[in-house]
């Protein structure tokens, strides 16, 4: 057999192994294509269902004929929730809250991280072991609340700002990225005359944009669905001007049980329309966090891979 004719062989041969690695991979590609559709549908459909069931008719909810798409189209569950003035006030007082948390938090979880990026800080490697330590172990429900109330800070705002102020795991995720910086930029500023405030302020920071707007969407996700905090340190009911949206839709739903003359009596249920009511509370209180992902989306993909080489 010539070479000419061994060359050919091997030829198709490639061709024919390219052609099924080709099929194999489009249909790899399909398979996740279509896994990634389904747990989209997954995540999609209970979302629409609530939007569908708060612009039905009670009537309709009432029958189980609503699923994806309103019955009886009904759009007086929002303008009783909109005219309701706690659920307005709650809603603007969450608001402020996860802002100010948010900058808070960002605020002290670079002052924490930058420092410990220093080889030659004293105690560093002890300040880290402590904050390690605080990540796996902690004193518990009871302790806190013993804490806040000795404190004098139960039923007040500052009792949903402080003991949550700032995760040890994002200093880590920060401290991961402070070190990704290289050294040469920090001796240059250095050789300049510029302290550490100034390298952090004008080397650091700008840097570090893609993990300050991921760990700031954490922060904020965490502070405007944070309920169990709100429940169990503002009990007294001069305490609910500071009822933030999580637990104001708890509230809804829990007193959807009582009578209608009751649950008027509380400036939310009107007409036998309770259900479509918790409904759009439910779209209120979930659709204003939703917004803020597309804003931080190019900065999330390379904010969440921090760390993940370089530790």
């Amino acid at each position: 057999m010539s070479n000419m004719e061994n060359s050919a062989i091997l030829n198709k041969k490639k061709l024919k192994d390219g052609m099924i690695k080709s099929r194999k991979t489009k249909i790899g590609d399909l398979t996740i294509a279509f896994v990634c559709l389904l747990l989209m549908m997954l995540c999609l459909v209970p979302m629409l269902h609530v939007l569908a069931s708060s612009l039905s008719s009670p009537e309709a909810l009432v029958r189980n004929e609503v699923f994806i798409w309103p019955k009886g189209w009904n759009t007086e569950a929002y303008r009783t929730v909109l005219t309701t003035e706690k659920y307005i006030r709650s809603l603007g007082w969450t608001a402020v809250l996860t802002i100010g948390c948010t900058l808070l938090s960002i605020t002290l979880t670079i002052c924490c991280a930058y420092p410990l990026t220093y080889s030659n800080l004293r105690g560093g490697k002890v300040i880290n072991i402590i904050i390690l330590f605080t990540m796996y172990f902690s004193a518990g429900t009871i302790p806190s609340y013993l804490l806040l109330n000795s404190l004098g800070m139960l039923n007040t705002p500052y009792a949903l700002i402080f003991p949550n102020c700032i995760g040890v795991f994002n200093v880590i995720i920060m401290r991961s990225f402070f070190y990704g910086v290289p050294d040469s930029l920090r001796e240059a500023a250095e050789i300049d005359g510029a302290g550490p405030i100034r390298v952090l302020v004008q080397v650091y920071l700008p840097l570090s944009l893609p993990v300050i707007a991921t760990l700031s969407l954490f922060y904020a996700v965490g502070r405007w669905n944070g309920f169990s905090d709100a429940l169990m340190y503002l009990k007294k009911s001069e305490s609910e001007k500071y009822w933030p949206i999580q637990l104001l839709l708890y509230n809804v739903i829990k007193n959807s049980t009582q009578t209608t003359e009751q649950a008027a009596q509380e400036g939310f249920f009107q007409n036998g329309v309770s259900k479509t009511i918790q409904m759009a509370t439910v779209m209120f209180a979930t659709v204003p966090i939703l917004l803020v992902y597309p804003w931080l989306q190019r900065y999330f993909v390379t904010g969440v891979t921090i760390g993940a080489v370089k530790g």
